[in-house]
Parts: structure tokens; sequence; C-alpha cells
């Protein structure tokens, strides 16, 4: 299943380690926990995903009322990101 969709990048701390996500909306959310797909750790789903000219391979959380997508360091460097940036995101569900 191929998706796109548009997210504010947030910035969650834990401890020392800063982790930044794209969210996915909510309505987009509930109908990918309708699809049948196997169990894995968290509700996760696996995932390629693509900002730009940047492609990387991970998984999606579904974080209670939507599913977020981490944005690993190199992503965002490569493609300049930072908090509160909005970005575009390609996203082919490599579980269903």
């Amino acid at each position: 299943m191929r998706i796109e969709f548009e997210s504010e990048v947030t910035r969650w701390q834990a401890r020392v380690d800063a982790w930044y996500f794209a969210t996915l909306p909510e309505q987009l959310s509930a109908e990918i926990r309708e699809l049948p797909a196997p169990p894995r750790g968290f509700g996760s789903l696996r995932v390629q995903a693509r900002i730009g000219l940047t492609v990387w391979t991970t998984s999606i959380f579904f974080d209670g009322s939507a599913f977020v997508l981490p944005l690993k360091k190199q992503v965002r460097q490569q493609q300049g990101i930072d908090e509160g940036d909005i970005v575009t995101v390609d996203l082919d569900i490599l579980d269903v």
C-alpha cells in the first residue's frame, strides 16, 4: 500500500536523545489500522519511506491517535529538515 501525506516535524525529548517524527493524518491512520497485517511489536508496521531524494526502511508506530514515522538524523541532515518544518512523505507499507 503506497500513500503520500504532509506533516509538521515534531520532536520528542527522551532523556538525552531527541526523536523526530512525521505524523500521519488521523483518518488515514484509522484506515491503516483496519488493514490485515501480521502482529509486530508495539503495533508497528514496516515501511519504506521517501522524503525528497532520500529513501529508507523503518517502521511506523501507533501513538494512540495516529501513526508516527521516525525521521532518522541522516534523513533530516540530507534533506535539511528541522523541527516545525512541513515535509511531504511518500510511504510504502510493506506489511500488508
